[in-house]
């Protein structure tokens, strides 16, 4: 599994300081968005060819373990 700083970057000059995948301009809240509007990761990954699976399951298990660890 990559580590958040490999998949997530935040920088000013790119959508505001917006959390978006490393490497392009697709925010990680969108991926989040497709997924809670019943999408599959599939379509957002059609959607967004910028993006590689890797980073976006990376993405998610990292969200998870962070979740998981504020949980106790």
């Amino acid at each position: 599994m990559l580590t958040v700083n490999e998949v997530i970057a935040r920088d000013p000059e790119v959508l505001g300081g917006t959390p978006v995948f490393r490497g392009t301009r697709v925010p990680f809240q969108a991926l989040l968005d497709y997924l809670e509007g019943g999408q599959m990761l599939v379509e957002f990954l059609d959607d967004f060819p910028t993006v590689t699976r890797d980073a976006a399951i990376s993405a998610l298990e990292q969200g998870k373990l962070l979740l998981v660890s504020q949980l106790g």
